[in-house]
Parts: structure tokens; C-alpha cells; sequence
């Protein structure tokens, strides 16, 4: 419901887009430019994907196949998903005139990748809530940079995460009855 309302608002230019977009212009070149940009670059497909694969890897080596080709499945689901939004939605970036803004394809692609890493991990790790600790932490240190530098709104942020939840939720609905034990 969430992402409904947002891009609701983006289309239409509802009363949420003044401030966000007031925000998102008081955010951007905040803090150290160099750690915002490293931050940024965690949602990047070279960067995400790979700690994904390694994932997918572990899984599929300790029998868990099944759940490692539907964390594929959904890591192809982003730009599936994403590329077709920015170019219904063709919002404005905050520092440029360049539209294609909405939603953060780099939030999805880091909320996605990382946490379906987490959710194939965890079966593995001793302690399984910090890989979930861990996907949350680099997506939201994804999220922070691509806002400081500029990169984008604040709502493009926010659907971002919503749209990585619904494909992260429905990875660990069909990956639930078939894990492995401890």
C-alpha cells in the first residue's frame, strides 16, 4: 500500500513531493562525499550481485537449489521491474534534468541482492538474524548515500525498499517449507 501511495503521489504531484522534495535538496552534498559515494555504490549490479552469487553458490553446493534459483529469480525481477516504473513514472532527479528517477533501481537491486543473501545464508550461520542485521545495514547504508550525494529523492528511496520487500517476502514464502536443517 505504501508503494501504491507513493507513486500515487509522484504521478500526480500529490503534497508529498514538496517535501520530499524540500528534504531531498537539504540532504543532497551533506556529509563526507566520499563515504556517501562508497554507500551509493553498494547498490550498484557489480557490487550487489556478486555477494548474491556467493550466496546462490553456497546454497546450491549445500542442496538448497531450490531456494537458490528463486533468490535468481528475484534478483531478475528488479530491473523487470524497476525499468518499466521509471519510464511510466519519468520523475526529475534531484540535481539534474534527467528523468527516470523513480523508483531507486540501485535500493532494490542492494535490498535484493543482500537480502536474499541473507535469507539463503541464514539456514548456515549460527546466529541467522545478523544476516538479516547485515542485508538491512547495507541497504540502508545504500539508501543514505544515494539521498546525501544527490543521486536521488527520498521517496525514490522509500519505493525502492517497498518493492524489494515484496519480492523478498515472496522469496522466503516459497523457500520456507524447504529449508535445511541447522
Amino acid at each position: 500500500m505504501l508503494f501504491v501511495l507513493v507513486t500515487w503521489q509522484v504521478l500526480t504531484a500529490g503534497p508529498l513531493l514538496g517535501p520530499d522534495e524540500r528534504l531531498g535538496l537539504e540532504l543532497a552534498g551533506r556529509g563526507p562525499a566520499g563515504l556517501a559515494d562508497l554507500f551509493a555504490d553498494l547498490g550498484n549490479m557489480q557490487v550487489a550481485v556478486p555477494v548474491l552469487a556467493c550466496a546462490v553458490l553456497v546454497a546450491w553446493f549445500r542442496r538448497a537449489r531450490r531456494a537458490a534459483l528463486y533468490a535468481v529469480l528475484a534478483m531478475a525481477a528488479v530491473p523487470a521491474l524497476v525499468v518499466p516504473l521509471k519510464l511510466w513514472t519519468d520523475r526529475q532527479g534531484p540535481l539534474t534534468e534527467a528523468t527516470g528517477y523513480y523508483p531507486s533501481g540501485h535500493t532494490t537491486t542492494a535490498a535484493v541482492a543482500y537480502g536474499a543473501a541473507a535469507l539463503l545464508l541464514a539456514p548456515y550461520v549460527r546466529r541467522s538474524w545478523m544476516t538479516l542485521v547485515a542485508a538491512v545495514l547495507l541497504t540502508a547504508a545504500t539508501s543514505v548515500g544515494l539521498v546525501l550525494r544527490g543521486y536521488h529523492w527520498p521517496l525514490d528511496v522509500v519505493a525502492g525498499w517497498c518493492l524489494s520487500a515484496v519480492l523478498l517476502l515472496t522469496l522466503r514464502a516459497l523457500t520456507r517449507s524447504g529449508q535445511p536443517p541447522k
